[in-house]
């Protein structure tokens, strides 16, 4: 019996109205026609500040959720501003959240660039760098630049262009098909593991 994959949507904003929020509600309300599954994680704000004596059991909960987030997910998409040149200080404490935690080791992670043409270089260095430290699976096809500006989202905070949907669903299904493959190599490690 085959599942939906269902893909982690992280935004690096707590700003309200963000476009890259608005980039990942898109995604989210494009998942079903791609044939994925989505979860918008909404807990940035409340995950304490990174402190290795506090990355041991049991884990404070808002840290424990975002974990427990990341292991159910087939992949992680993420959409994040630049600021000062690199990612968000929230955002990177997220990440190093994730460090400690198995959950994102071999997972499909790719992100979108949201940023003017020619901006947003620094924070993608920055995630292709600390993803790197995580052991994540970047993949790279699905790491693209979508270029939105704050006129695009609606009243309802989407994005209506047409190829910037087409766009997230074909990023969505990238994930996705990623993820299937790493399931699949999961299974074949453990009937191997079974046999010895």
């Amino acid at each position: 019996m085959s599942t939906t994959p269902v893909i982690l949507l992280l935004s690096g904003s707590l700003r309200a109205g963000s476009s890259n929020e608005a980039v990942l509600r898109t995604a989210y309300a494009v998942a079903p026609d791609a044939q994925v599954g989505a979860v918008l994680y909404g807990g940035l704000a409340e995950l304490p500040h990174f402190n290795p004596d506090d990355d041991t059991d049991p884990l404070p909960a808002a840290v424990a959720g975002l974990r427990a987030a990341i292991d159910q997910a087939a992949g992680i998409l993420i959409c994040t501003p630049e600021y000062a040149g690199t990612l968000p200080g929230s955002f990177k404490n997220l990440l190093d959240w994730t460090v400690g935690g198995t959950e994102i080791g071999d997972k499909p992670v790719a992100w979108i660039n949201a940023a003017a043409p020619g901006r947003g270089g620094g924070a993608e260095a920055t995630l292709r760098t600390v993803l790197g430290y995580t052991g994540a699976d970047i993949v790279e096809p699905a790491c693209v630049k979508i270029p939105v500006d704050r006129g695009m989202p609606g009243a309802d905070g989407l994005i209506a262009d047409a190829e910037v949907r087409r766009q997230l669903g074909e990023v969505l299904g990238l994930l996705a098909a990623s993820g299937e493959r790493e399931r699949e190599r999961e299974r074949e490690r453990a009937v191997v593991t079974d046999r010895a």
